[in-house]
């Protein structure tokens, strides 16, 4: 045979077999001799279905989410398998920390995520037969303008006095405020009644009708996370803070007798002279709560407004000793070191404050201001009475007191 001859020969040979697979591949097939049922598509899929996992990964949030939860987002779930790897990482690579449950069919991270980040999740599973699975995901965290926090006071694990509220300022104006205080939730062990009051679209307050049983735990309970506070604006938080009641103080100062009287679980341990306010400068009247303490503060009149013709300040003490805060607007019980001794129990002196006998440098323990510093504590109480000014305002510190029941209760969202 020539070379030409051989050439087509092949051809037609390869042009037959062709023929052939085209047919065999992709017919419906019968019961002829060439088999092709055997070969058909729905055996070919039979036989790759055989070959694929039954692990059924879901990774939450979706695909492309924003404004993801920064706390409840991320998680991995399998069903008919088992996880054997999942990790996560930021756009720029950082790994982020998590584990996969004891009976390996969840995983989650092991502490909050970041605000305004893109995180990408790489998932591995098996199932029964020892075939994987694989699943990946990105999503992206509520960024700050789209979301709020909560700043709370008291702190976590504190001890507080018996009027300590609890006092929670928001970072974005509120307008769901329903949604809101229903997510956040006070009780005690004490059993009382606490109701949350709105003083503005920033902040909420929260106490009982009277204050706080001595020896009691209150437990705050903040289920932000999701929750829309304002159109488009989420919170992030998902927290729980105890606190403890302390002993029962409440202090009364008389600005007539110009005498304080501390007293404990209702009797009196101890009788201070005081200097009040002056004519001038009457100190406010009311219920007043300790909200900061200060071995030594500096005071400076120009900050509240005491100023000379010169525009500086009317005082400007660096070391006044045992100061403690009654008010934002900048009522303090403190030390005295400055003025006569004989004013204490005498005569109103000063521009508004609480003034007790001290000494400079705060360290004389046989002053009236180092016993009473020492003998007091965030959340105690000091009741102001006889100055001739008026009511403190309920929401100038932590002072919602002022408010009889009713209309504490009328400032709740609920």
């Amino acid at each position: 045979m020539t070379n030409s001859k051989r050439r087509k020969g092949l051809a037609a040979a390869s042009a037959l077999l062709g023929g052939v697979l085209v047919l065999s591949a992709c017919s419906g097939g019968g019961d002829d001799a060439s088999g092709g049922g055997d070969t058909s598509q729905a055996k070919v899929d039979e036989a790759a279905a055989k070959k694929t996992s039954e692990a059924q990964i879901k990774i939450t949030p979706k695909d492309g989410t924003d404004n993801a939860s920064i706390n409840n987002s991320a998680a991995v779930t399998v069903s008919k398998g088992s996880l054997t790897e999942v990790t996560m990482k930021t756009a720029d690579g950082a790994a982020v920390e998590g584990q996969i449950s004891a009976d390996k069919t969840s995983w989650k991270p092991s502490g909050p995520l970041k605000r305004s980040t893109t995180y990408k999740i790489t998932v591995t599973a098996k199932d029964a037969k020892g075939l994987e699975a694989h699943e990946n995901g990105s999503f992206t965290t509520v960024s700050p303008d789209n979301s709020f926090l909560g700043y709370f006071t008291p702190e976590d694990g504190s001890t507080v006095g018996v009027g300590m509220p609890v006092s929670i300022n928001f970072d974005k104006a509120i307008t769901n405020k329903a949604d809101v205080q229903k997510a956040v939730t006070v009780n005690s062990t004490s059993g009382q009644e606490v109701v949350c009051h709105w003083f503005n679209d920033k902040r909420m307050d929260c106490r009982p009708q009277d204050y706080w049983k001595e020896g009691s735990t209150v437990t705050l309970k903040m289920a932000l996370d999701g929750v829309e506070g304002a159109e488009g604006v989420y919170g992030v938080q998902q927290k729980t803070v105890t606190f403890k009641i302390g002993r029962n103080q409440v202090s009364y100062v008389d600005a007539k007798t110009k005498q304080m009287r501390v007293t404990q679980d209702g009797k009196v341990v101890k009788t201070i002279p005081i200097s009040a306010g002056s004519p001038e400068n009457k100190t406010y009247e009311g219920v007043m709560v300790m909200s900061e303490m200060f071995k030594e503060t500096r005071m400076n009149g120009a900050t509240v407004g005491f100023t000379d013709d010169d525009g500086k300040g009317e005082y400007d003490i660096k070391d006044v000793p045992h100061a403690i805060r009654l008010s934002t607007s900048g009522t303090f019980i403190h030390g005295n070191y400055w003025g006569a001794k004989s004013i204490f129990g005498s005569v109103n002196t000063s521009h508004g404050c609480v003034g007790l006998s001290d000494t400079k440098g705060a360290n004389d323990k046989g002053t009236a201001g180092y016993w009473f510093f020492n003998n007091s504590i965030v959340g105690d109480v000091v009741v102001v009475q006889n100055t001739g000014d008026k009511t403190i305002a309920p929401d100038n510190g932590l002072n919602g007191w002022n408010l009889g029941w009713e209309q504490w209760k009328a400032g709740s969202a609920v």
